[in-house]
């Protein structure tokens, strides 16, 4: 959803991505991506980028920093897959597999659904083509080829590497 203060999606995210490299060591950006909503739905689609990090905090801290960065761009966490001005996740830390799918305490690692999204596989493929889901142990590509058909997605920009 566009934002108050900075507008339409990408130029929202091209702020958030300003400011997490302020405090994060972003190694890798990949392009934008903007994709239908998963699970299909009325609303807007999206614009999707994934960010690969280097960081000394744990996955617990990481995690926070993420939902902090959320909350002062004013998002507020009510319904599950509601329409929102931004959505930060935390998708893989190193090869981590968390027993936590209540998503009540600390991370889901890796992320529930990554694999079933092409909006999150492209990118990663893009960005990452050697990294392997810790529990399938397939490649970002491989799990993209394995997903039903039906999920769009288009690259409207490449990431600025002047930054």
């Amino acid at each position: 959803m566009p934002h108050p203060d900075y507008g339409d999606p990408l130029n929202t995210l091209t702020e958030v991505v300003c400011r997490l490299r302020k405090i994060l060591c972003v190694t890798h950006q990949s392009s934008w991506y903007r994709s239908a909503p998963v699970p299909m739905s009325d609303q807007p689609w999206f614009v999707n980028a994934v960010l690969a990090i280097e960081t000394e905090m744990s996955e617990n801290e990481l995690l926070q920093t993420l939902h902090k960065t959320e909350r002062d761009f004013g998002r507020i966490r009510r319904d599950r897959w509601e329409a929102r001005v931004l959505d930060l996740d935390l998708l893989a830390y190193h090869d981590r597999v968390t027993e936590n799918q209540v998503q009540k305490v600390g991370p889901v690692l890796p992320h529930p659904y990554m694999q079933e999204r092409a909006f999150v596989l492209a990118p990663i493929d893009e960005i990452a083509p050697k990294w392997r889901h810790p529990v399938s142990g397939f490649l970002a590509s491989e799990l993209l080829e394995r997903l039903p058909s039906g999920q769009a997605f288009d690259v409207i920009g490449v990431e600025d590497k002047s930054r």
